[in-house]
């Protein structure tokens, strides 16, 4: 069978997404699985402030303790609320989280040696979107989020499995039948990136972008459908320092860890239609004012 070149580039896009994304979704699993075995709700709840303004700079606090990139958050993030820590907790965690542990920000230390306080402004710019998101969250949801049944179906399956082995052994378990849950999900989402990277062509974005909102927009959206790891992600936005504006280089590093096309997916897989729908609309917005707001 003969490749033409097109679908031999979506070929090694879609690798190229996959190979960088799955160690990291492994990393996310396990740990996954090891709060689902060795952390109880109890715990949880005994951990997390009961003030819900206090509970938010834990939240961020979480993220620089636990580096977990938006490939491996997710799974995270759907047990934590399991397991009884607040909602707009999770939240806050689940957006904050993949930009403002060490392994990132020194990234983006590294990729912009030229402008080094772009990685200050983009802890900043992170923290500022989560906490708006939180707070929202706070006052505005009321229901678990949760899919319908997702909660009940891994609790008895959690019971049977720690029932039937050794603590160990069930998180090896979890961890699997989780990575399987997610993995064809990043799959999805990983070759609508690379069909879109192929045959939406960079120079048809960058004539958009004349204006500093169209191209905060068009970075944005660049951030959306490239679905880069938080890690690499500053490397790629470097690389557009001389066509871009500065703060829309930080848009795109700021929305892509939240908001990205796999990341959707695996969303949509884990909460209920409606919320992540209004989630993406809040987080886009909010992060579209912050980031031309903020005086990079």
């Amino acid at each position: 069978m003969t490749w033409s070149p097109k679908w031999l580039d979506v070929r090694t896009f879609f690798l190229s997404i996959v190979l960088e994304a799955i160690p990291f979704v492994l990393l996310g699993v396990f740990f996954s699985a090891f709060i689902q075995t060795f952390v109880t709700e109890e715990q949880v709840r005994r951990w997390t402030p009961k003030n819900p303004f206090i509970a938010l700079p834990f939240a961020g606090l979480l993220g620089v303790l636990f580096p977990v990139c938006e490939c491996a958050i997710i799974p995270v993030v759907r047990r934590l609320i399991q397991k009884g820590m607040p909602l707009h907790v999770g939240i806050v965690f689940l957006l904050a989280g993949p930009i403002v542990n060490p392994i990132v920000l020194t990234s983006t230390y590294t990729a912009f040696t030229r402008q080094p306080d772009m990685a200050m402004y983009r802890a900043i710019s992170a923290l500022i979107v989560a906490f708006v998101i939180g707070i929202l969250v706070l006052f505005f949801v009321k229901k678990n989020p949760l899919r319908l049944g997702m909660e009940t179906e891994i609790r008895h399956e959690a019971r049977h499995v720690e029932a039937s082995r050794g603590k160990l052994s069930a998180t090896f378990s979890h961890a699997v039948d989780e990575f399987f849950d997610m993995g064809k999900f990043l799959l999805f989402g990983a070759l609508i990136s690379a069909l879109l990277q192929v045959f939406v062509s960079r120079e048809t974005m960058l004539g958009i972008g004349q204006t500093p909102l169209s191209s905060h927009l068009v970075m944005m959206g660049m951030a959306y459908i490239l679905s880069l790891c938080s890690e690499a992600d500053a490397f790629i936005a470097a690389s557009f320092a001389n066509t871009f504006q500065s703060s829309s280089l930080l848009a795109f590093l700021v929305f892509g860890p939240m908001m990205d096309l796999k990341t959707t997916l695996l969303l949509f897989h884990s909460f209920r239609f409606g919320f992540v729908v209004k989630l993406i609309l809040a987080v886009t917005i909010t992060v579209l004012v912050v980031t031309l707001w903020m005086p990079v």
